[in-house]
């Protein structure tokens, strides 16, 4: 395949232009210097790449599985598109990348290789820099460095500085989630005693990166409509039961999503504040745009939001305190009003080999692992009333 010289200066300009961005972004979440501060170095700066250089390689490993894989097959494509995100506070650097396929793709069983290539090879590199990151971890006392007020507890400081009470005024804790590869990692192959508290997982660039790889692997790894997971789910169940499967995760994915979203009396900040009870019939509303990418009825798609709703409403006040996690709710919209939960037919039908078919169950197995329920919990502590 041809690539014209304006091209690639654009794919590259796009790559070095995200590089910049994720090396700020990780100089931010890592060792808290801002570019925005005054004193920016290009010391702080670099500091930044221990983040950037994992993350993006992680990153480029995914694009380049599908990229080859498609060359492979002679399906028309481009280079990787890299997406740069403006160093803005709490941000990743960057929006990921994509590849846009310029040909058609006759066969289940292309569809099907040129899907799963991405997120295996991504997950490849991802387990190295996690495994190097967890048997290289410092001594607990290296959060110190970070947070030197957190040294008059001692080693025992997560009992005292997790409240609003000891985190100094302005503080955001940002507490990341678990997933069941990270569990397994932190149980048999780091050292429990410098296992990070989930609370200072950013301040460790490897387990950092490879953390928010892993999220993003486990998104493209849905097995709902044409996402990476999609295509595998497609190849092997077919037309027919991958509707009914990736229907079914759809909807368990948005009750979950949606889960402690509207509590009766309490108001909702959605872009702007809204008040309950007009929570309902907005949250109902929102629903019934998500449920669109199921292609039913519109009689259909509103009694579902409507019965989704109501299920997630009874569940909160029955059993007080459950919670999903609202952080989903964007996702499930992009996939219901954009990308679709269905899978188009292939022009080829033919089923795939033994080989594919297990490697289809083992990218399965990768998201189940890489699924992180609550990624991300940013807590701004209110201090109590004097």
């Amino acid at each position: 395949m041809e690539l014209s010289f304006k091209k690639i200066l654009l794919h590259l300009g796009l790559f070095l232009l995200t590089f910049i961005t994720t090396t700020i972004a990780g100089a931010e979440w890592v060792y808290g210097k801002s570019i925005f501060m005054e004193g920016y170095s290009w010391q702080d700066f670099f500091s930044g790449m221990s983040y950037s250089i994992p993350f993006l390689l992680i990153l480029t490993a995914h694009e380049f599985g599908h990229y080859f894989t498609a060359i492979h097959y002679k399906v028309r494509t481009t280079l990787p598109y890299y997406i740069p995100l403006p160093p803005f506070s709490l941000m990743f650097g960057t929006l990921g990348a994509l590849i846009r396929l310029k040909s058609p793709v006759h066969t289940k069983q292309q569809n099907f290789d040129i899907g799963i290539a991405g997120p295996l090879a991504g997950f490849v590199v991802a387990l190295v820099i996690l495994w190097y990151g967890f048997v290289t971890l410092p001594p607990p006392e290296y959060i110190f460095q970070f947070h030197p007020e957190y040294e008059r507890f001692g080693l025992d400081y997560a009992q005292y500085v997790y409240t609003a009470e000891n985190l100094p005024p302005g503080t955001v804790d940002i507490v990341l989630g678990k997933n069941l590869l990270f569990m397994f990692f932190e149980k048999f192959i780091a050292d429990p005693a410098r296992v990070p508290n989930l609370h200072e997982l950013i301040h460790y660039p490897f387990l950092f990166a490879g953390f928010l790889s892993l999220v993003f692997t486990s998104i493209n790894l849905l097995p709902i409509g044409q996402l990476d997971g999609g295509h595998v789910l497609y190849g092997l169940l077919g037309f027919r039961g991958h509707r009914q499967v990736a229907s079914s995760v759809f909807l368990i994915f948005l009750f979950y999503a949606g889960l402690g979203v509207v509590v009766p009396g309490k108001s909702v900040d959605f872009l702007t504040e809204i008040p309950y009870p007009l929570t309902i019939p907005f949250f109902i509303g929102f629903l019934y745009l998500c449920l669109s990418g199921m292609k039913w009825k519109w009689q259909n798609q509103l009694m579902t939001a409507v019965i989704l709703f109501s299920v997630q409403y009874f569940t909160v006040i029955l059993f007080p305190g459950i919670q999903g996690y609202s952080g989903w709710l964007l996702f499930a919209f992009l996939i219901g009003r954009v990308l679709g939960v269905l899978h188009p037919p292939s022009e080829i039908e033919a089923p795939l080999t033994m080989e594919r078919k297990v490697l289809g169950w083992i990218a399965l197995g990768v998201f189940v692992i890489c699924f992180t329920p609550a990624p991300i919990d940013i807590i701004i502590p209110i201090p109590p009333a004097p």
